[in-house]
C-alpha cells in the first residue's frame, strides 16, 4: 500500500436486472412478460449516480454468454435445452461461450460484443473500473464456444472421450454411459410446467461428463450442479496432481517470479485456455475479474493464471470466492489473489449479530486472527448468493444493516462491497421461478422493486423512493464516500472495545468501538447493533492510543464524518474520554478536528 492509496468500494450489480423497469413479476415469466435490462441502461447518468455513492469499481455479473431459454436462432445462436438450464434466464455461472456476451443484454443481439465494448468505454469515462466474472471450475453442460477466436480451441474440442481422465482433456468422462436428466422432485418442474417443444426430459451427452460440483453420476442428483460440467485442471480422479507443484517458498515471491516459474514448464490444456480467455477480456478493456468458487481449482493454476494477468495489467483487480479460512493464505500468497471474500468469519459473525444472536465481542477476535491478511479480505453484507438484509429470513429490516455496514467499511484496509438495491433496502420478496425469495433471483427474468423505484423510469434519480428508502441511500452515500476518501482507513487500527467492556459503565456487547488513524487523520468509530435500545456512556480512549496520537492534556473537537454532529474528547492524565449517546442502530465515525 502506498500512503496515497485509498480504499476500494465495489458496486456489485446483476447486469440483466439493473435497468429492467417492468413490474409484472410473473413466476417463470418470459423475457417479453417480465422484461430484461440491457447494457444500454447503464447510461452516463446511471454510472455517474453509482460513482456518486463513493464507488470505485463496478462488478458486472452475468455478462458472459451463458445458457438461457430464449430463441436467438436468427443471430446464429443455438437454443438451449431447459432440461439443463436453471430458471428461464439461466445461471450466469453456466457459461456457454467464453468469448462472447449474453444476447439478452444487447439491443441488437448481433452486435452484442460491440454494445459491451461501449459499456466498458462509458464506465471508464465516468472514472469507474470494472470487473466481470470468470467461472473456472465449470462451464455450461452445452458449452459451445462458437465465438472462440481463430487459432484457439473451445473446451473439449480435442478431448479423448474414451477415457475418464487424460491430462489435456478439458472434461472428465463416464465412458459407455449417456447423460440422464435428474429426477425432478419437491414439486419442481422446469419452466414452471410450461412444455415447449424442446423440454422432453432428455439431453444428448454421450459419454456423460462429470457434473460441475464433482458428481461422477451419469444421472446427477437434482441438487447437484447438473446444468454444468467440471473442468479438468490436471487433477487425476484419485485427487493426485498431474502437474508440477509450486514450491512453498513461492508464497513469498511476487507475480513476476511466479510467471518465470511457469514460463518453461508444461501445464494442462485447461490452464492455457482460461489464461487466454482472461487476456482476451483484458485486451477489451476489462480491469479485473471475480473468480467463482476459486478453491475448487488447484492453487497452482491460480499462480499461473494470475501471474500472466499481472504481467499484462499489474493493477488488475483479482477477487476470488473462497470459503475455507484455512486456505485463505494459500490462495493469497501462492495463488496471487488480491482479495478473497471474508464470508465464513466476518460476514457470518456480523449476520448473527444483526439477527440478534451474536455479541460484538466476537468481531475484534476475528480481526485479530486475520491481521496478517486483513488487507486481502473483502467485506460485504449482500451479494448475489446471499440473502437480502431486509428479507424476513435475514434481518427483516434494512436498517439493521447500518452498523454492520459501518464496521464492514471502516474496520480494515480491505475493499468493501455492496450489492445493487442494498442501498435502498431491497427485500427480494418475489417468487421469480427457480429458487426461492430472500435472494434476488439470478436465474429468471424479474424486476427488483425497491431498486426500480430508484431507477424511476430510467431517470436514475431516486424520484420514486419512499422517504425511508431515500434516507437509507443517503446513509450509504455518506458512508461510502467517506470510505473511499479517508486516509486513516488505509492506516492503523486498534481495538478499544475490550478496554471499554472492562472499564466503562453501561458499555456492552451490543456496541462495538475501535480507532483508525494515520498522520493526517484520527478516527474513533462507535456502532450500536441494538435495534431497540439507546446507550449512553463515557467512552474511554486508552493511554496507549493517546500517546500514539501525540495528544496533550486538554479538549479536542470531534466531528462525525457521517452526519456532522460534534463532541468533545477530553484528555486528562493521559487518558481520553468522550461522552457517547448512541441511538438504536446508530453509528459514529468521529474525526479529530
Amino acid at each position: 500500500m502506498t500512503s496515497k492509496e485509498k480504499k476500494k468500494v465495489v458496486y456489485h450489480v446483476f447486469t440483466r436486472l439493473f435497468g429492467n423497469t417492468n413490474t409484472t413479476y410473473k413466476p417463470w415469466g418470459t423475457i417479453s412478460e417480465n422484461g430484461v435490462g440491457k447494457f444500454s441502461d447503464f447510461t452516463a447518468k446511471a454510472l455517474k449516480e453509482i460513482k456518486s455513492l463513493g464507488v470505485t469499481h463496478i462488478w458486472y455479473t452475468g455478462v458472459l454468454h451463458h445458457a438461457l431459454i430464449h430463441d436467438y436462432i436468427e443471430y446464429g445462436i443455438s437454443n438451449d435445452d431447459p432440461d439443463v438450464v436453471k430458471g428461464r434466464a439461466g445461471s450466469p455461472y453456466a457459461v456457454k461461450d467464453y468469448y462472447n456476451v449474453n444476447p439478452d443484454l444487447a439491443n441488437d443481439p448481433g452486435e452484442r460484443l460491440e454494445e459491451f465494448k461501449a459499456l466498458i468505454d462509458r464506465t471508464h469515462k465516468v472514472g469507474l473500473q470494472l470487473i466481470i466474472d470468470i467461472v473456472p471450475n465449470h462451464v455450461a453442460r452445452n458449452y459451445e464456444g462458437k465465438s472462440t477466436p481463430e487459432g484457439y480451441e473451445p473446451f473439449g474440442a480435442s478431448d479423448d472421450t474414451s477415457v475418464v481422465y487424460a491430462r489435456n482433456n478439458n472434461f472428465y468422462y463416464i465412458p459407455n454411459e449417456a447423460f440422464q436428466v435428474p429426477e425432478w422432485r419437491d414439486g419442481y418442474v422446469p419452466l414452471g410446467g410450461e412444455i415447449p417443444k424442446y423440454l422432453d426430459g432428455k439431453f444428448v451427452e454421450n459419454p456423460a461428463k462429470w457434473t460441475g460440483n464433482g458428481s461422477r453420476l451419469a444421472r446427477p442428483d437434482f441438487n447437484d450442479w447438473y446444468e454444468t460440467v467440471k473442468i479438468n485442471y490436471g487433477v487425476r480422479p484419485d485427487g493426485s496432481y498431474d502437474f508440477e507443484r509450486l514450491p512453498e517458498a513461492y508464497g513469498n515471491k511476487d507475480y513476476k517470479a511466479h510467471y518465470q516459474f511457469w514460463k518453461e514448464r508444461s501445464v494442462p490444456s485447461s490452464w492455457i485456455k482460461f489464461k487466454d480467455i482472461a487476456l482476451f477480456w483484458l485486451d477489451m478493456g476489462v480491469d479485473g475479474f471475480r473468480y467463482d468458487m476459486a478453491e475448487m481449482v488447484p492453487v497452482e493454476f491460480w499462480s499461473y493464471m494470475n501471474s500472466h494477468i499481472k504481467m499484462k495489467r499489474p493493477d488488475a483487480l483479482l477477487l476470488a470466492e473462497v470459503y475455507n479460512p484455512n486456505e485463505y493464505r494459500n490462495y493469497i500468497f501462492k495463488g496471487k489473489m488480491d482479495y478473497l471474500y471474508d464470508k465464513v468469519e466476518m460476514y457470518d459473525s456480523l449476520k448473527q449479530i444483526m439477527q440478534g444472536y451474536g455479541w460484538t465481542d466476537h468481531i475484534p477476535v476475528i480481526k485479530r486472527g486475520t491481521e496478517d491478511i486483513e488487507h486481502h479480505l473483502l467485506h460485504f453484507l449482500e451479494n448475489h448468493d446471499e440473502q437480502r438484509i431486509a428479507s424476513p429470513a435475514f434481518a427483516g429490516d434494512a436498517q439493521k444493516g447500518k452498523p454492520a455496514m459501518v464496521v464492514s467499511a471502516t474496520m480494515t484496509t480491505a475493499p468493501v462491497m455492496i450489492y445493487f438495491g442494498q442501498e435502498v433496502g431491497e427485500p427480494a420478496l418475489e417468487n421469480a421461478g427457480f429458487g426461492s425469495p430472500t435472494r434476488t433471483s439470478i436465474f429468471d427474468y424479474i424486476g427488483v422493486p425497491h431498486h426500480q423505484r430508484w431507477v424511476n423510469d430510467k431517470k436514475f434519480d431516486g424520484g420514486a423512493l419512499s422517504e425511508e428508502e431515500g434516507q437509507l441511500r443517503d446513509f450509504y452515500k455518506r458512508l461510502l464516500n467517506f470510505t473511499s476518501s479517508s486516509a486513516a482507513l488505509m492506516g492503523h487500527y486498534q481495538d478499544i472495545h475490550f478496554y471499554n467492556r472492562e472499564h466503562t459503565e453501561y458499555y456492552n456487547h451490543h456496541v462495538l468501538s475501535y480507532v483508525r488513524w494515520c498522520d493526517r487523520e484520527k478516527l474513533i468509530v462507535v456502532a450500536n447493533f441494538d435495534a431497540n435500545d439507546w446507550f449512553g456512556f463515557e467512552l474511554q480512549i486508552p493511554f496507549e492510543i493517546i500517546s500514539k496520537w501525540g495528544l496533550s492534556e486538554g479538549n479536542y473537537t470531534l466531528v462525525d464524518a457521517l452526519y456532522g454532529s460534534r463532541r468533545v474528547l477530553k484528555v486528562k492524565n493521559g487518558l481520553g474520554q468522550v461522552r457517547i449517546d448512541v441511538d438504536p442502530l446508530q453509528s459514529f465515525v468521529l474525526k479529530i478536528e
